[in-house]
């Protein structure tokens, strides 16, 4: 057979590595097609240029001599090409009968092959059996060769790797640049310099919205030469590598903004929306358990329903945690992710607009830290209490959603207010009234008696390091003195915990059910232990 290396799993996984060779293709391959390429459409290109020269090598040693193949006939002088050698080529210098009796009568040529002296080697000819070198008789003839998609599909990690490397880090790195997931040639960019990009600035400012690209190129006046395209193309990674720009679309197209003009927890994940994911061991938790979980669908939670919601859903609901009240968010869990524009990281604008009174609010859909910012406003508007069953609605918009709370007769409900205790960096409970007119779960209910103080409580916890099981055991003896019955709710522990220390519920459920001081009364409730 005629092996070739591009068929083979070994030399894709083990030694391909793009050179300078292949990065000058594909300089070629950008400069011709003048436009940008996908990491793949490369990567597809280069497979086909390496079949493309392992077939061109191949044609030319073949041109040599004839191919060796053991049931061949040689004569002394004649010239002969090894494919299984990487093409080597020798001569016949002499010949000799064979002595096997497995293959009966055959001949031994004997072969100088060039570069390597006088050294001779010897090689069956003549050969009556079956042998895998004989074309036709072993894998690898054309009919059976992967093609460069099949190649790409089987290896596209390996592949993917070092193009990208090559790409981004090489040494020839500053010839490429990369637009999301395109690439294009340095010199085929626009030229943008620091003016254009003040004119964007003040373009977006004085607009007071986020402008397309296509908005803010009709006033920057760029080369007629470079295309349309081009220019979008250009301008694009010229905001993209400024810090004053933010791209705020929800979708492939861009849609740029001011940092500056955002709020701060759009840009910064604050504390109290960082979770904490200890290990723990889920066995360990009773199916009530596992069901409380479930209908929590904290963010960062292992139980959500099944998959996200469809999007031929109308509408959901969930119940308001403190994290999310004391700094305006919604989370992005698995009952209303599917509501907001997804995108693997960075932020998305959406309008949110109040059911009550249609008041269109701009809010912030912070994707890598899994929740929707901006709300503060709306939630003070209604004094919305944490535990407040809020809704979220369809528009025929993808990027406008109708947020709702189910409205009650105002009345004087007892709540649970944490207090900070600074000096002794510890969490107390009391009860007091607060005014709700909304429908809200009471196992949620917390209230903050200065917020302020609680946050200032918070940071103590994470920069003294203390941990999950310590909260927990300050957060029960409070919460159970509380209650006649002397116990507290799960569903309470997880609400008054996570107003100092983000935890989604199945970590601090292992904490209560690993603690001996605690004990399960069910329920869903615990009681300290009296053993």
């Amino acid at each position: 057979m005629l092996q070739r290396r591009t068929q083979t799993a070994a030399f894709w996984r083990d030694q391909f590595q793009v050179t300078d060779e292949d990065l000058d293709y594909l300089r070629q391959v950008l400069a011709e097609t003048h436009r940008a390429l996908t990491t793949e459409e490369l990567a597809l290109r280069l497979v086909e240029e390496y079949l493309r020269r392992e077939t061109s090598r191949m044609e030319s040693e073949l041109a040599k001599g004839e191919i060796y193949q053991p049931a061949g006939h040689y004569e002394v002088g004649q010239r002969i090409v090894f494919p299984a050698m990487d093409f080597q080529v020798g001569e016949v210098v002499g010949i000799r009968p064979g002595r096997n009796p497995e293959h009966g009568e055959f001949q031994v040529i004997q072969v100088r092959l060039e570069g390597n002296g006088d050294s001779v080697r010897e090689f069956a000819a003549d050969l009556k059996t079956p042998h895998a070198l004989n074309l036709g008789e072993g894998p690898g003839e054309e009919g059976t060769l992967l093609s460069p998609e099949e190649i790409y599909q089987l290896y596209r990690d390996e592949i993917e790797e070092s193009l990208l490397h090559a790409l981004e880090e090489g040494p020839r790195a500053d010839e490429f640049v990369r637009v999301n997931d395109h690439w294009l040639l340095a010199d085929m960019l626009a030229e943008i310099h620091v003016g254009h990009l003040n004119i964007a600035e003040a373009l977006i400012e004085v607009q007071g919205r986020p402008l397309t690209p296509e908005e803010i190129l009709e006033e920057l006046e760029l080369d007629t030469d470079v295309s349309q395209a081009m220019q979008i193309i250009s301008l694009n990674y010229a905001l993209s590598r400024d810090p004053r720009f933010d791209d705020v679309s929800s979708g492939p197209d861009h849609l740029w903004y001011l940092k500056r003009l955002e709020p701060q927890e759009a840009l910064e994940v604050p504390l109290l929306l960082r979770p904490h994911l200890p290990r723990y061991n889920r066995a360990l938790l009773s199916v009530e358990l596992l069901q409380l979980e479930w209908e929590l669908d904290d963010e960062w939670g292992e139980a959500g329903v099944t998959g996200d919601l469809s999007t031929g859903i109308p509408s959901t609901s969930f119940a308001l945690i403190y994290p999310h009240r004391r700094h305006g968010t919604i989370p992005l869990s698995s009952r209303t992710r599917s509501f907001f524009p997804t995108k693997p990281k960075g932020r998305s604008m959406v309008t949110v607009i109040d059911g009550r009174w249609g008041t269109r609010y701009t809010a912030w859909v912070v994707h890598e830290g899994r929740y929707v910012c901006g709300l503060k406003g709306w939630m003070d508007e209604h004094n919305l209490p944490v535990g407040t069953y809020i809704t979220l609605e369809r528009t025929q918009n993808p990027d406008e959603v109708v947020i709702d709370y189910r409205p009650r007769r105002m009345k004087r409900e007892w709540s649970r207010f944490a207090i900070a205790n600074l000096d002794q960096r510890r969490l107390t409970f009391e009860m007091n009234k607060v005014q709700i007119t909304c429908e809200y779960d009471d196992l949620l209910v917390v209230s903050a008696q200065d917020p302020e103080a609680l946050d200032e409580l918070a940071q103590e916890y994470e920069r003294l390091g203390i941990g999950l099981d310590e909260i927990v055991e300050q957060v029960v003896p409070e919460l159970t003195k509380l209650s006649p019955q002397g116990v507290a709710h799960a569903k309470t522990i997880y609400s008054a915990v996570n107003m100092v220390y983000r935890c989604p519920p199945g970590p601090l459920f292992y904490s209560l059910v690993s603690n001996r001081r605690f004990q399960d009364v069910g329920d869903g409730n615990f009681a300290l232990s009296t053993a």
